[in-house]
């Protein structure tokens, strides 16, 4: 009876370690080895699942989840080394999950709240009212379209009486969980913090007071530029204008202050109507923005080029013709605008 128990006890000690082994192999293989992606789940251009964790959920239905759409196998396993490694919660939210994905790497990504970021983009010379209907596209922000504006402008902390001019156009991240005042509040603390830094560096003897109607001068720059490289020439004639007490006869603006009524092309009624905005009407700058400008507007309307250019206008491709008197105004007019005809005539820059 000793001799067979002790030749059990050497059995034993010689496939306990190959027991363990042949386990932790498994266990190791189970938790490292790439996830799989098929039947019917739904992936986008790269080749990801968005998969989503709604608030209150456990790791344990997650792994369920998971696991009802082949995703990874033995979620009781995966489960019980999440408890033992101490990462067994769960963020809510929206997560990518690819291909070069293993169950570990999801508990890391679920317990550690990596969640999907995802990107909207306001472009430079965009109004508030296309930035509102930009962001109410997102089911999770289209609330946002039927707010007034004075609760939206308390609720990001604005203390403004105007929107326009004041957010900074350009690509923001967010996620499932995040609200649409964050994405507002920073993109209205950038354009303070952008005019703030450009106001100090700005060149001397501009016609502006303060930097809100240097704001509003890059506006009116964002939508007349076509092409880049004219900024800088095109707030060197609305400057000098301003400087010899000229009206700035500025079209963008005669087209905000006719708001909806706007139909794609301006009538000579339409400048002679008076509105707040129409430059053909009024002295000086109109009383806010007109579009969100760009960093390059601002550094234009605070950096304008130097010369003597009083007139400018469009050639048909996007940029401009610059003069100095009016009659070389109207003779480029004639030349540009009369005399020339072609199948792709552009008045204006091209602007969302």
């Amino acid at each position: 009876m000793k001799k067979f128990q002790c030749r059990l006890l050497i059995v034993f000690s010689l496939l306990f370690p190959i027991f363990f082994g042949v386990s932790y192999l498994f266990v190791w293989n189970q938790l490292n080895n790439p996830i799989t992606l098929s039947g019917d789940i739904v992936l986008d251009f790269q080749g990801r699942y968005l998969f989503s964790i709604e608030k209150g959920s456990n790791l344990k239905l997650v792994n369920n989840q998971l696991s009802n759409q082949q995703i990874i196998n033995y979620p009781l396993l995966v489960t019980g080394w999440a408890r033992l490694v101490k990462k067994d919660q769960v963020q809510a939210g929206d997560y990518w999950i690819s291909s070069v994905d293993t169950p570990n790497t999801l508990i890391n990504k679920f317990f550690q709240g990596d969640v999907a970021q995802h990107s909207i983009t306001f472009l430079e010379g965009w109004s508030f009212k296309q930035w509102i209907s930009q962001l109410a596209e997102i089911p999770q922000f289209a609330f946002v379209k039927n707010m007034y504006q004075l609760e939206l402008f308390s609720k990001i902390g604005a203390d403004i009486d105007h929107p326009e001019g004041w957010f900074f156009p350009d690509t923001y991240y967010y996620s499932k969980n995040d609200n649409v005042f964050s994405i507002l509040k920073q993109a209205h603390s950038r354009m303070q913090a952008e005019l703030e830094l450009a106001w100090q560096s700005k060149a001397s003897d501009l016609p502006y007071k303060t930097p809100y109607e240097a704001l509003i001068m890059a506006s009116i720059i964002e939508k007349e530029t076509g092409q880049a490289d004219e900024r800088a020439d095109i707030a060197g004639v609305f400057v000098r204008r301003l400087q010899q007490g000229m009206r700035l006869q500025t079209d963008p603006t005669v087209i905000y202050g006719m708001g909806d009524s706007y139909e794609g092309n301006i009538r000579r009624s339409d400048l002679r109507n008076f509105t707040p905005y129409n430059t053909y009407r009024i002295d000086g700058l109109p009383p806010t923005p007109i579009a969100m400008p760009g960093l390059a507007s601002i550094e234009a309307a605070l950096h304008p080029e130097s010369g003597s250019s009083l007139y400018f206008v469009a050639r048909g491709d996007g940029s401009h013709h610059f003069s100095d008197t009016i009659s070389q105004h109207i003779e480029a007019v004639r030349k540009f605008q009369i005399e020339q005809r072609v199948k792709d005539y552009q008045s204006a820059p091209k602007k969302p």
